[in-house]
């Protein structure tokens, strides 16, 4: 199971070579993603193919985007089917879709009983595109939980955030990164946004102030370098929240069903936040799908008619990929792969490391699996392992990424650490 060479050129969706691909990108697109020279012409389970046949182990899944492997069949065929069977366009929000519907009660029944400090009602789940438009949502549920619920003066209320934190590109979400690039030249910038220690609860008491409304975190950050927090971070933040009235907002973007063992990252700690963002790997990887989900009570205080919006968010096409999406995720235990599986590539990852003159750390859970590098430079790394046939990327510059899809075998794993250790431990 090496990168082979095949054929001349390996067909995808056209018949342009490389150079070509490359150019079309230099003189059409905006320069925005520093990229490593490989057009990937297809994409199926764990496996990218390029122009020449040659096959390479996706060691990303996109950041958890194709959790259930790319192409998954039952997925792919149920999107083909909606497109032949003419459900799949978009439509007025004007109309119902039967998709949507389903889709709304499949997501809501997946989820446990959000926020239940609130009440047993049950959740409710508003659908849009890419996940940083879900947690706009989330940010507008706890900003007006703050004025509604806690009467705080509109315009006044704070959310508290943490440092290395991703959460979308969106100038109000860059706003409280602590990245300078992410918004550097992009002011004015957005207000309402403290931001502290990941994994210090000291300073999340320290900043809770009569308006402060709520508390989004990423349960385990990837961006940020594939960081885990201390053991009781979640539940710390799950006390102060209600010890002060907040909404506590999960955002589980890259991190959620089954990325880290668990159907949902929180559940490492047993709590239950009030509200999760979801998106990426909730279609497939196929279509774009994110969603934010609260108990109903929060949904209906927060949300009216006209109060919020998509031409897209929930449309019949996404919905179906979705709803296939979610069926999968249960039928084929992905969570309990991926823990299983994380389990043993992490400790296989860790034998190398002790090897390693390279490796600062391996740190972790289920597939989920960061390796820092002493010397800052995971990058150069990155580029060395693509040349052994697997496609990594860096977090924060400092940490390799490995986050294969969830559906990763024996074979695939024993691959992937072959070549790792040609590279870690030379």
């Amino acid at each position: 199971m090496t990168a082979i060479r095949k054929i001349h050129h390996f067909n995808g969706f056209s018949t342009e070579n490389d150079n070509t691909i490359f150019k079309l990108e230099e003189n059409y697109g905006a320069h925005h993603y520093d990229r490593i020279g490989l057009v990937v012409r297809q994409a199926k389970g764990c496996w990218l193919t390029d122009e020449k046949g040659n096959k390479y182990l996706d060691c990303l899944a996109a950041y958890s985007a194709a959790n259930p492997g790319h192409h998954h069949p039952v997925i792919t065929r149920a999107v083909m089917d909606a497109l032949t069977g003419n459900y799949a366009s978009v439509l007025s929000n004007v109309v119902f879709t039967d998709p949507l519907g389903i889709f709304l009660s499949k997501a809501a029944s997946f989820a446990p009983q959000m926020a239940p400090r609130f009440g047993n009602h049950g959740n409710k789940v508003l659908p849009k595109n890419g996940g940083v438009e879900s947690v706009e949502t989330a940010i507008k549920t706890m900003r007006y939980f703050g004025f509604k619920h806690k009467g705080i003066e509109d315009g006044k209320q704070q959310i508290i955030v943490f440092d290395g934190n991703f959460h979308g590109r969106t100038i109000c979400v860059v706003s409280f990164s602590s990245t300078p690039k992410y918004k550097h030249g992009f002011g004015p910038l957005i207000p309402g946004f403290v931001s502290v220690e990941f994994g210090n609860l000291e300073q999340v008491k320290k900043a809770i102030t009569p308006n402060t409304c709520g508390i989004l975190v990423e349960p385990m950050q990837g961006e940020g370098g594939m960081r885990i927090p201390p053991e009781g971070f979640l539940k710390g933040l799950r006390q102060l929240a209600d010890d002060h009235d907040l909404l506590l907002i999960c955002d589980e973007i890259q991190v959620g069903l089954g990325r880290t063992g668990k159907k949902f990252a929180f559940e490492h700690e047993n709590i239950v936040p009030d509200g999760v963002i979801l998106g990426k790997a909730l279609s497939g990887g196929l279509v774009p799908l994110s969603v934010f989900i609260t108990n109903a009570k929060i949904m209906d205080m927060v949300f009216s008619k006209g109060s919020d919006g998509s031409t897209f968010g929930g449309y019949p096409l996404a919905c179906v990929a979705g709803t296939a999406a979610l069926k999968i995720f249960e039928q084929e235990k992905l969570a309990e792969k991926a823990a299983e599986q994380g389990r043993i590539l992490k400790a296989k990852i860790e034998q190398i490391a002790k090897k390693s003159v390279h490796v600062k750390e391996v740190r972790g859970k289920g597939l989920f699996i960061g390796i820092e590098m002493k010397n800052g430079n995971a990058m150069e790394f990155c580029r060395k392992l693509l040349k052994f046939g697997l496609i990594v990327n860096d977090s924060h510059g400092h940490t390799i990424r490995i986050s294969p899809p969830l559906i990763i075998n024996d074979r695939e794993i024993e691959f992937m650490v072959k070549q790792l250790e040609k590279v870690l431990a030379d």
